[in-house]
C-alpha cells in the first residue's frame, strides 16, 4: 500500500471515529425497529421499509447526529487528549477546519431532508442542530445540565419516527422513561470515567462539582428507579418476550450498582459504560419481542 493510500484509509478510519460510525449504525437499526414494531400500526414490513418519509427522516438524524459528534468532538479536543489518547490520536487525521466544514454540510443535509417531509420536520431538526450545538458549547459544562441535555438529545431521533406515526401508547412512554433513566445513569458513569479531562477543560460537571462519592448517590438512587417503569412494563402483555430482557436488565442494572461502589479508576468506569452501551444495544433489538397488536392503545393526532 503506498503513502497515498495509506494516508486516504486512516482518514476513512478518522471520520468514522470523529462521527462515531458504530453509534451512527445503531441509531439507524434502532429507529427502523422503532418504527416497524413500535410506532407504525401497519402489519406488514414492505410499506415501512418503502416508507420515503421514514428514510428521509433516518437520513437528517444520521446528517445531524453525526454533525453533533463533529462539534462536540472540536470542543472537546483538549479534553479527548487527556480521556482519550488513542482515538485523539486518530481523530487528528483531520484537520479542525475540515471537521468544521463537514459539520455546516451534515447539518445543512439534515434540515433538507427534513424540509423533504415537512416544513414542521425541518423546523424539528433545526432545533434539534441548535440544541446539540448549545450543549456541546455551554451545557455540558455545568452539573446536571449535561446529564440532563445530553440524555434528552440522546432519545429525540426517536420522538421525531413516534410523531411521524403519530402513535401513542402508555406501553411506548413508560418504556421511554426506562431508556431515559438508564441513559442518565450511563452519562453519569462517562463523566466519572472522563473527569480528568473534564477538570482540563474547565468545565463544571456533576463529579467535578459534588465529588465522585455524591456522583456514585445518585447514580444508585437513579438505578432503583428504574424498577419502576420496569414493574409497570410486566403489566403489559404487549412486552411479551421482552421481559425476559427486563429481567437481564435489572439484574446487571444492580451489579452495575454494587460494583459502582468499588469502582475507583478510569478503567472500572469504563467497563461500566461499555456493560450500559450494550444493554442499551440489545434493548435495541428486544424490539423484536414486542407484539405490535396489543401496543397501540391509543392514537393521537400529534400533528393535527
Amino acid at each position: 500500500m503506498n503513502t497515498n493510500n495509506r494516508s486516504l484509509l486512516y482518514k476513512f478510519f478518522s471520520l468514522l471515529s470523529v462521527v462515531r460510525g458504530y453509534n451512527i449504525l445503531v441509531l439507524i437499526a434502532a429507529q427502523y425497529l422503532a418504527a416497524i414494531f413500535i410506532f407504525s400500526d401497519s402489519k406488514k414490513l414492505k410499506p415501512i421499509l418503502l416508507d420515503w418519509h421514514l428514510l428521509y427522516l433516518v437520513l437528517a438524524t444520521v446528517s445531524v447526529v453525526a454533525s453533533g459528534y463533529i462539534i462536540n468532538n472540536f470542543y472537546d479536543v483538549k479534553a479527548d487528549r487527556i480521556n482519550r489518547p488513542l482515538k485523539s490520536g486518530l481523530d487528528a487525521y483531520i484537520k479542525q477546519e475540515t471537521k468544521l466544514s463537514l459539520y455546516f454540510i451534515l447539518n445543512f443535509i439534515g434540515f433538507c431532508f427534513g424540509w423533504l417531509v415537512s416544513w414542521k420536520a425541518a423546523l424539528f431538526f433545526a432545533v434539534y442542530i441548535f440544541a446539540i450545538w448549545f450543549y456541546s458549547h455551554k451545557l455540558k459544562r455545568y452539573p446536571l445540565t449535561s446529564v440532563f441535555s445530553a440524555t434528552v438529545l440522546t432519545i429525540l431521533p426517536f420522538f421525531v419516527v413516534f410523531i411521524h406515526y403519530k402513535n401513542f401508547s402508555t406501553v411506548i412512554f413508560i418504556h421511554a422513561c426506562f431508556l431515559f433513566l438508564v441513559i442518565m445513569v450511563r452519562e453519569l458513569i462517562k463523566e466519572l470515567e472522563n473527569i480528568k479531562g473534564t477538570i482540563a477543560n474547565n468545565y463544571k460537571t456533576f463529579p467535578v462539582a459534588y465529588g465522585e462519592k455524591k456522583t456514585k448517590q445518585l447514580i444508585l438512587f437513579l438505578l432503583i428507579l428504574t424498577l419502576v417503569p420496569v414493574a409497570f412494563l410486566f403489566n403489559y402483555p404487549a412486552i411479551e418476550f421482552m421481559k425476559y430482557y427486563f429481567y437481564v436488565a435489572g439484574i446487571i442494572l444492580m451489579l452495575v450498582g454494587l460494583f459502582l461502589q468499588k469502582a475507583t479508576h478510569k478503567n472500572q468506569y469504563r467497563l461500566l459504560h461499555n456493560v450500559l452501551k450494550i444493554l442499551l444495544l440489545i434493548g435495541v433489538f428486544s424490539l423484536l419481542f414486542i407484539d405490535k397488536s396489543l401496543i397501540l392503545d391509543k392514537v393521537v393526532n400529534v400533528l393535527d
